[in-house]
This record gives C-alpha cells, sequence and structure tokens, in this order.
C-alpha cells in the first residue's frame, strides 16, 4: 500500500528514508551480523518463528535492518521468503530422532531417560548483571577454555543418545487413546488462502506462524478462565532434528532415496489436558487429550501457549473468543495485524473529510432547530 498524496510526496518519502538511515549510523556504531546470531538467539528464534522461515542469518540480517524492531524483522522475512522458489517439500520429521538440548516434563519427577535441564532462564535470579558493561572477549574465552574442561571432565564420550515421548508411556497402559497414522498431506497456508472451517494442520501452521505475545496472550486468557483449558506439560523438548528430501526425479522410487539436507532446532510440547467425557454406561469419567505446540528455535512459552489453543480450538465454544477459530487465527499474525494497524498512520483525507462534513452538517441541522 503505497500513497503520493501531495505535490513534493516523493520527494519527503525519500528524504524520511534518508533520516531512517542516518538515525541508525549516526552513532558510529557497527552491529555485525555474526554478533546478532551470537549474542541475540532468543530474538532470532522468535523472528524466524513468524516468518516461518528457519534461516538463522537472514533473521540476524533483518534484525540488523530492522533496528531491534520485531515486528518489522519478522516482516521483512517475510516479504524474503515470499520470493524464494519451492524445489520440494522435505519429508515428514519426526520428533523422536531429535538430539536433545534440553527436555523437561511438569507431569513426573522422573520420567525415562531423566529430566535434562538445560540452557534455560527458568531457574536464574532475574536480576540485572552489571558484569556484563565490562565483560571482554578475553574473559569470555578463558570461562569457555574452563567449562570444555570441566565438561570433558565430567562427561566423558558417551554413545548418541535419543529420549522417548513421555506420551508413549502413558499409551502403552492404555491412559491415553491410539489413533490410526494419518498420512494426509497437510494444506499449505502459504499456497493457498486460508478456509473456514479450517484443519488442524491449517491451525497449527497459523498458530506456529503467529505473532508470539498475542499467541501467549490468548493461551493466558485461556488459563484465565475464558474456556478454562488448564494443562500440565507432558514434556518440553528442545533439539535438533535431522530434514530430508526425496530426489526430485525419484519420487516414486519404492526405495527410501531420501537425501539429508541438515538440522533445524525445534520446540516440541505436548500438554495433557484434562477433560470429563461419558463412558458406555453414560457415566461421566476423566480423560486427558493432548495439546501440541511446536516452533523453530528455542521458544518454549509460545510453544506451550500454542498447545493450549491447539486443544481450544479442537473444541469449538462460541461463549469462548479462544475456542473461536475465526477469532484466534485471523488476529495472531503479526504481519497483518501489525500492517493493518500501522496503515492508519498514512493518508485518510478523503474519507475524514467526509465525515466531517457529515458532523458538520448534523450540528448546523441542529442549531437550527434550537433556534
Amino acid at each position: 500500500m503505497g500513497y503520493v498524496a501531495v505535490k513534493g510526496g516523493t520527494e519527503a518519502i525519500e528524504a524520511s528514508l534518508d533520516r531512517l538511515k542516518y538515525d541508525r549510523l549516526k552513532e558510529a556504531e557497527v552491529v555485525e551480523i555474526n554478533t546478532v546470531l551470537a549474542t541475540m538467539r532468543h530474538l532470532v528464534d522468535q523472528v524466524m518463528s513468524e516468518a516461518s522461515l528457519y534461516a538463522p542469518f537472514l533473521a540476524a540480517l533483518a534484525i540488523k535492518q530492522a533496528r531491534g524492531s520485531m515486528e518489522e524483522a519478522v516482516f521483512l522475512l517475510r516479504a524474503h521468503r515470499s520470493t524464494l522458489p519451492r524445489h520440494y517439500y522435505s519429508e515428514t520429521v519426526d520428533t523422536e530422532d531429535m538430539f536433545v538440548e534440553r527436555r523437561v516434563s511438569a507431569s513426573f519427577k522422573d520420567i525415562p531417560g531423566g529430566q535434562l535441564l538445560g540452557s534455560t532462564n527458568d531457574y536464574a535470579h532475574r536480576l540485572l548483571d552489571f558484569d556484563l558493561v565490562k565483560e571482554s572477549k578475553e574473559e569470555n574465552q578463558n570461562w569457555l577454555r574452563t567449562y570444555h574442561e570441566r565438561m570433558k571432565a565430567d562427561h566423558p564420550d558417551k554413545d548418541l543418545q535419543f529420549f522417548p515421548k513421555v506420551v508413549d508411556y502413558l499409551r502403552a497402559e492404555g491412559l491415553f487413546e491410539r489413533y490410526p497414522l494419518d498420512d494426509t498431506p497437510p494444506n499449505d497456508i502459504t499456497k493457498e488462502s486460508i478456509q473456514f472451517p479450517t484443519g488442524r494442520s491449517e491451525r497449527l501452521q497459523v498458530l506456529t506462524r503467529g505473532q508470539t505475545g498475542a499467541v501467549t496472550s490468548l493461551g493466558y486468557a485461556s488459563l484465565r478462565g475464558y474456556g478454562q483449558v488448564h494443562p500440565t506439560i507432558g514434556e518440553v523438548r528442545v533439539g535438533s532434528v535431522p530434514i530430508h528430501v526425496q530426489h526430485p526425479y525419484e519420487e516414486d522410487s519404492e526405495q527410501d532415496d531420501s537425501f539429508y539436507i541438515g538440522d533445524v532446532q525445534l520446540t516440541e510440547v505436548e500438554s495433557f489436558v484434562p477433560v470429563t467425557v461419558k463412558n458406555n454406561n453414560q457415566k461421566e469419567e476423566l480423560e486427558f487429550e493432548i495439546g501440541y505446540g511446536i516452533s523453530f528455535g528455542q521458544n518454549e512459552t509460545k510453544a506451550i501457549a500454542m498447545s493450549i489453543l491447539d486443544q481450544c480450538l479442537q473444541k469449538p465454544h462460541g461463549e469462548f473468543p479462544t475456542h473461536d477459530e475465526e477469532f484466534v487465527l485471523l488476529h495472531i499474525d503479526s504481519v497483518e495485524s501489525t500492517g493493518f494497524i500501522s496503515h492508519l498512520k498514512l493518508p485518510h483525507y478523503v474519507t475524514f473529510q467526509s465525515e466531517l462534513d457529515s458532523v458538520r452538517q448534523v450540528k448546523k441541522g441542529g442549531e437550527s432547530n434550537d433556534s
């Protein structure tokens, strides 16, 4: 959307862009892309998730160009994504093959394979660390050297370990329903406009692309009472999964000719939601359903909130907006919502003048009647 509403508008826009560049350069500091990658990992992860493009370097570039504005960085990366050709689709990822960096469960104290706390702020004191003001590369390298030596001494080389899913053990006990494998190809919302009612694959795509704050806010609203979905986290796992693609000219081959092209880091959440159902004797009993969340990078709060909304949207309820798929899915997209609100800053002279004329006519009519 663009306007050139007055004479000289083009020159004014160019001057505004020059001023934007001046504001970025005036402090005479240059932020390297590798610095953003190394020090702002969670910001990079968030931009990749909302842009639905796993490209850490490009996400860091977008953050630099946007001067740290999340909404602008996502807009930039999505715009770039729309220019890229799609040569193939990856094979279905099995998260049981994840190389786990962090894995915790709020449902059990002990889980098969053990809790793995990994890297997280969850157990840190929320106090400003003023030592960061004067940190140096030399001190950091010394700390890293000591840390690596300690890890090597405390944890000698072991065989690669894959962690089982917590829910699989509950299914083995008959506590969770088993469903047949559904290999139906998902609908791609980036290729086709979303239609209501949606399928689950479409809902999950919109949720994982959703603005982190919006998804978290609606998940929190559900916890507070708008539908009252209060799950227990069965498992949060963060780690890297391998990505494979089929040979473009051998799709119909009976042999597995897939090729490994790299890893992506994911956060996956399975929430256990208690629900009341009627058994064969029409008596109410307690069961559990699963809410699912997944996101690029380490993005745990969003993935948990996503799992809440996933379960909400599987149980439509007209009374609660968090159970209304049209309300949720159409209002969490960062580019759509930011763009529509931001467009209010652009010229609306004609419509506003028309409204002013209407108000003036009403006022004049009222004054005439009073006299």
